[in-house]
């Protein structure tokens, strides 16, 4: 059998895979990007159902100095709507517009906890901190997609000013490392107003990080058409500079000696470099590193070792409707995307206790147990909810509106009810029991009007993205991670102890997202460019 060779081999068409290949292929060397799922984008997908069209993954795109930067340059057209973005506590809602939101969140949180107005006041001046520093590393569109060595005037007016204090506000950022859940407990006493902070974030996160989404919210676009379109642009603009992709083609082995890959069908594909931009733990398991040098062997051993003893991070439940309500009904209550917490309660340490327990009890945990905790976890967790119809109207049939309604769920509580065999009926619950909220707090009405409605778990993450533990940002916060994890360092993301074997993607990197996944990508075609 004949072994086609390419310079790149991309293994995994999210963006990190898709912004690589189309700057190999304009850089003029062969690409094939092979990818295990139908589609292009990994959990950047948009899709369509019964005249909805839902976003499968992200709900609306972050900037962050870079996604613009990068469609410029690659000469990509797309039309990028406004994506405004509103909090919501029980009957409240404010949109996140400008700095003087800022101020608009901290009187809400001074409505709901008015007995610590003063520590309130602590944290909105931490939070206007963070977000004077964001608006430097992220409102400053990125120089590597930029020409700076021939224009003299940017790189002297512009970016070596900018530079300065990126640098300033990046040795800031590392000083606010401490978990943000942490964080808050310093400044107040009060665990609901710790909790209804901290819970829309995933466990962990550093507090630079998490605060820093009150910028990041101000940031955010949607393409028209759905979010998948960035992934859809990106695949045909690499195609059209002469990228091949083949879909629903997994990888099952990595010759290392030989710089082959073996697909699930029985084709090997010979490379000068492969990309690997998938779950790392897929690669190392899936690794031959036999006739490799000692030391490399050695080396990719405690590289894997490290990878194997991490963990994915947070994963979600996603609900999926259809219904017969005119998209300015929801206008009224809310923007396009929200962030809504039903109660001011929070869901408190004693509640994680409770599913520890659980998970510790493993198969002994009764149905009864665990159904009691999903119903007053869906009552006090906070929930994203988009609405695409509300950025773009033709998303959904005339007079009707879909709605991407997600919350985070701890994938270890899902796979025990996998495996004690009642998964369909855990599902069903978890969507009733989603509705079901909503239509006691802001979406008054909701349940009567449903047409439409299907849901995702973490499982389903797992299984069709390979992604482990469900992880829909990389690795967990929760325990050291083998990814790079400071900014300036973000170049060496990429490189591993393979021979000929790079990395990129959520997986590479972390604290990942879009932004830091396609940057990854152009720093691997920037590492192979610079190589040759």
């Amino acid at each position: 059998m004949d072994i086609p060779h390419y310079d790149m081999v991309i293994v995994g068409a999210g963006l990190s895979g898709l912004s690589a290949a189309t700057y190999l292929a304009k850089a003029g060397k062969s690409v094939l990007v092979l990818e295990k799922s139908p589609n292009c984008g990994g959990l950047l997908q948009s899709f369509s159902r019964n005249g909805y069209v839902f976003d499968a993954g992200a709900r609306s795109i972050e900037n962050s100095g870079i996604i613009k930067p990068m469609l410029a340059e690659l000469d990509i057209e797309m039309e990028l709507l406004e994506s405004p973005v509103s909090l919501g506590i029980e009957q409240d809602s404010i949109p996140m517009q400008g700095e003087q939101s800022l101020i608009d969140y901290q009187h809400l949180l001074q409505r709901l906890y008015p007995q610590n107005k003063q520590d309130i006041q602590k944290i909105s001046k931490v939070i206007r901190k963070v977000y004077k520093e964001m608006q430097v590393i992220y409102g400053f569109e990125n120089p590597v997609f930029k020409n700076f060595r021939q224009d003299k005037q940017y790189l002297f007016k512009e970016l070596l000013p900018w530079f300065g204090r990126f640098i300033i506000a990046v040795r800031r950022m590392e000083k606010l490392q401490t978990p943000i859940e942490s964080y808050l407990e310093a400044l107040t006493s009060n665990q609901s107003l710790v909790d209804i902070i901290a819970q829309h974030f995933f466990k962990k996160t550093p507090a630079f990080f998490a605060l820093g989404y009150f910028f990041v919210y101000q940031d955010y676009f949607y393409p028209k058409g759905g979010t998948g379109q960035l992934s859809i642009k990106l695949q045909q603009k690499a195609q059209d500079l002469g990228a091949t992709f083949k879909l629903n083609t997994e990888v099952v082995n990595v010759l290392a000696a030989k710089k082959q890959v073996l697909d699930d069908k029985g084709q090997a594909y010979s490379y000068e470099t492969l990309l690997w931009c998938g779950d790392l733990k897929f690669l190392y398991r899936n690794l031959d590193t036999s006739m490799l040098e000692p030391k490399a062997v050695a080396a990719i051993g405690k590289q894997a070792e490290k990878v194997f003893s991490s963990r994915g991070g947070d994963s979600v439940f996603t609900l999926f409707l259809g219904v017969e309500q005119e998209p300015q009904a929801f206008a009224e209550r809310t923007k396009a995307h929200l962030f809504y917490t039903p109660s001011k309660q929070g869901l408190g340490q004693t509640h994680l206790s409770q599913l520890k327990t659980l998970l510790d009890n493993g198969l002994n945990s009764t149905k009864a147990e665990i159904l009691s905790w999903v119903q007053t976890y869906c009552a006090l967790t906070t929930y994203e909810i988009s609405i695409p119809s509300l950025r773009d109207p033709s998303l959904s049939p005339q007079g009707k509106t879909g709605l991407v309604i997600s919350f985070l769920l701890e994938y270890d509580l899902v796979r025990l009810v996998s495996d004690q065999q009642w998964y369909e009926e855990f599902k069903k619950y978890v969507e009733e029991q989603m509705i079901k909220i909503l239509n006691q707090t802001i979406f008054s009405g909701l349940l009567e009007t449903i047409e439409l409605k299907f849901s995702a778990s973490p499982l389903s993450l797992e299984t069709r993205f390979n992604n482990s533990e469900g992880g829909i940002t990389g690795w967990t916060f929760e325990q050291p991670s083998p990814a790079v994890s400071k900014l300036p360092k973000i170049p060496a993301s990429v490189k591993t102890p393979i021979p000929s074997v790079m990395q990129c993607g959520q997986w590479a990197y972390s604290p990942a997202g879009i932004p830091t996944a396609i940057l990854t990508g152009w720093y691997a075609y920037d590492e192979l460019i610079r190589k040759k």
